[in-house]
């Protein structure tokens, strides 16, 4: 491992751990990250980056750069949270600190700052050292639903880029190769008539009949769905309030995951053809607005082994008394199945621990889990890597009240320092060996050319930029 990386993060703990407390404290919602993504931008500045703000178009998202000529390493951080989720930090009992409030639920107040903290201790090793290359820190807005990345892959963000680099909180310490799912999001909108609900029912036409008949139709549609494929929903507007009127107007959010796009796809096709159904009973009619999909990640064994390579030398957190006793204290809150779940994701037997300590084998063959990320569409223009890092108890469930009530506490900053250790450690390892670098890129050359790669948002669908911090109910994660 490089000693000038390790010395500065070990003497730059505090301003960082400072800043992903603000960062938590900010609890941004997705294109509404303006706070969060000026702290980075300024701090990124200060340590000698160029700053491109303004990204792709989204006001929110940034690109930081140190050096020049090849490679070009990328590393990607993350800020925004999530809706509903306000919590104070280090209570174990649901308590918001603002009713109906955000909240950091998946970590990435942790996760932009280790990217973040990693780039500038990189970039201070390529100072000592006289090293070449490009080194390149993504400040990316809205993975929760709202496909950021994706948008900023459509706009060539990253073309060019030889490899990128990410991390994950967790409640262990490993290398992703799990394939997740591609997704898609759509607004299902039909429109009636109104009328009174007693005195002239046979005038109306019911809207929210029309989404009640999707829902049912498309339930049905499970049975017949490929076995890799998901389907979830939420009604975002019922019609209204009174039940002496007949809603004329309803509208349903839906969510479709599946291994790849095109299979995800096919089954958007089948929804819309239940939903057309739905209308020609209701006699309403029905129109759908596309909102974001992203793909499935492509995995590169190349950069995993040497993630994997960087966290056994670099280890994961190590925890002291109190790091254990508050993970206890959040430990009682979970059920036996949240415990144990959290094992059997990840093959592992189950043991007595609280805190992860280790650090998980790098499998051999890719398993499949069911939820979505953007860095899949990152993964299908370069060759990209991630791991995850302890930072929360044993048992916490990602989007829970719990994992906010964890983010800004000692093992949580240990963990983000942690991985701040390995991603640099890596990052570095790419700017020296060339061979590296031109073995993960032949890797990715061979994938892509089985799964071509198209961009799943059309050209004319923009990211719904939000001004405010407030948020819809139909913020969902990916």
């Amino acid at each position: 491992m490089n000693s000038i990386i390790d010395r500065y993060i070990d003497s730059h703990q505090q301003p960082f751990c400072a800043l992903a407390d603000h960062i938590w404290d900010l609890a941004e919602l997705k294109f509404a990250e303006h706070q969060s993504c000026e702290t980075h931008a300024r701090t990124l500045e200060q340590a000698g980056f160029r700053v491109q703000r303004n990204l792709g178009g989204l006001p929110t998202a940034m690109l930081a750069e140190y050096g020049s000529g090849e490679p070009i390493i990328a590393l990607l951080g993350e800020y925004d949270a999530l809706p509903g989720l306000s919590q104070v930090a280090g209570l174990p009992q649901a308590k918001p600190v603002e009713h109906q409030g955000a909240g950091h639920g998946c970590g990435h107040n942790l996760l932009g700052c280790a990217s973040l903290l990693a780039a500038i201790a990189v970039k201070q090793a390529m100072v000592e050292g006289k090293l070449e290359g490009t080194l390149r820190y993504y400040g990316c807005p809205a993975e929760e639903g709202g496909s950021g990345k994706t948008f900023l892959v459509r706009a060539g963000a990253f073309d060019g880029v030889d490899a990128a680099l990410t991390w994950h909180p967790d409640s262990f310490n490993g290398v992703s190769t799990f394939k997740n799912l591609a997704n898609l999001q759509a607004y299902f909108r039909f429109q009636g008539r109104a009328s009174h609900a007693a005195i002239s029912p046979h005038l109306g036409r019911s809207a929210l009949d029309a989404v009640e008949l999707m829902n049912v139709g498309s339930n049905y549609l499970r049975e017949h769905m490929p076995a890799d494929t998901r389907l979830h929903y939420a009604i975002t507007n019922s019609g209204g309030h009174s039940p002496s009127i007949v809603q004329h107007h309803a509208e349903v959010l839906y969510l479709l995951r599946g291994s790849e796009m095109n299979g995800v796809l096919d089954l958007f096709e089948r929804v819309k053809n239940v939903a057309a159904g739905a209308a020609l009973m209701t006699e309403t009619q029905m129109s759908v607005q596309f909102d974001r999909a992203t793909s499935s990640v492509l995995g590169n064994f190349t950069l995993e082994n040497l993630l994997q390579e960087c966290l056994e030398e670099v280890g994961g957190a190590q925890p002291d008394e109190n790091d254990e006793l508050q993970a206890r204290r959040f430990r009682e809150t979970f059920s036996d199945e949240d415990i144990t779940s959290a094992y059997t994701d990840l093959g592992l037997v189950r043991d007595d621990s609280v805190l992860h300590q280790g650090v998980v084998p790098l499998a051999k063959q890719r398993t499949s889990i069911f939820a979505s990320s953007d860095v899949g569409d990152v993964s299908r223009v370069v060759p990209t890597a991630q791991l995850y890092m302890a930072c929360y108890a044993i048992g916490t469930a990602f989007h829970s009240w719990q994992m906010v009530a964890q983010g800004k506490s000692n093992f949580a900053h240990k963990g983000m320092l942690q991985t701040a250790k390995v991603l640099a450690n890596a990052a570095y390892t790419l700017l020296t060996d060339r061979e590296r670098v031109a073995a993960a890129r032949q890797e990715f050359s061979q994938l892509i050319i089985k799964t071509p790669y198209r961009c799943p948002l059309p050209e004319d669908i923009m990211p719904p930029i939000n001004h405010q911090k407030s948020a819809q109910p139909s913020d969902l994660k990916q």
